[in-house]
């Protein structure tokens, strides 16, 4: 009896990596079941998801998961994030800005990057001064990548001063119809040093992406789930 009470103290412990506890596992456990019993994925295999645990500290994780065997299961475990300085926006109810990340299943698209090289064997795009993202929602151009010249009245420079879109992937969040005033610019990028929050995207430490890159298949169908919300009957990312 010992020696088995032994072995289950040693599997448990071996499930709290990356200072994950017994509340974050709940936490995942719970997300992973609701996904598994919900079968409109459409064809992704491989998903990011961003949720909150008001329980610990950080509150925002990312974690992965892949498809196999029909079944989700964890691939990397939970890491710090950071989100919208205005918290998640329901389903919908995402407006240019105001300062929320956009809940729902989005595919995850292109990759843009500061450097030529990156480690990954999804395609990069390396992005310079003429590089931008189209905000201005009176623009022909709203939601949408431009190179060179705009008559936009504002856009994001894809390559900034800072680190944060080092590397840097489309979140297809109004896209596919674009509706003008509801949201634009939302990516999967780099977060600083102090996490600051976001604009409405979500954000993870450098070497946190590395492990996304890394995992990542050009053969394999991507999304985000975000907030760790998923309803029956939630629009599919085929």
């Amino acid at each position: 009896m010992k020696k088995l009470l032994f072995s289950v103290a040693i599997l448990f412990s071996s499930l709290l990596v990356d200072g994950q506890n017994a509340d974050s596992l709940y936490v995942v456990n719970h997300i992973i079941t609701d996904i598994n019993e919900n079968k409109d994925l459409g064809k992704v295999k491989q998903l990011v998801v961003s949720y909150q645990n008001p329980k610990l500290y950080p509150a925002y994780l990312v974690t992965g998961l892949v498809k196999k065997g029909g079944k989700w299961k964890i691939a990397i475990n939970p890491v710090r994030a950071s989100i919208g300085r205005n918290g998640f926006a329901n389903e919908n109810e995402k407006l240019e800005g105001d300062g929320k990340t956009p809940t729902g299943l989005y595919a995850l698209g292109q990759l843009y990057s500061y450097e030529g090289e990156v480690k990954t064997k999804i395609p990069v795009q390396q992005v310079d001064s003429l590089d931008k993202w189209i905000d201005d929602s009176s623009s022909e151009d709203y939601n949408k990548y431009v190179r060179g010249e705009t008559t936009a009245k504002s856009f994001e420079y894809l390559k900034l001063k800072s680190i944060d879109y080092k590397y840097c992937m489309v979140i297809e969040y109004n896209t596919n119809p674009i509706v003008k005033g509801k949201g634009s610019a939302i990516f999967f990028h780099v977060a600083n040093e102090k996490y600051a929050p976001t604009a409405g995207c979500v954000a993870i430490a450098e070497t946190d992406m590395f492990q996304f890159l890394n995992w990542f298949k050009p053969n394999k169908k991507k999304a985000i789930l975000i907030n760790g919300i998923f309803e029956s009957g939630s629009k599919s990312v085929n």
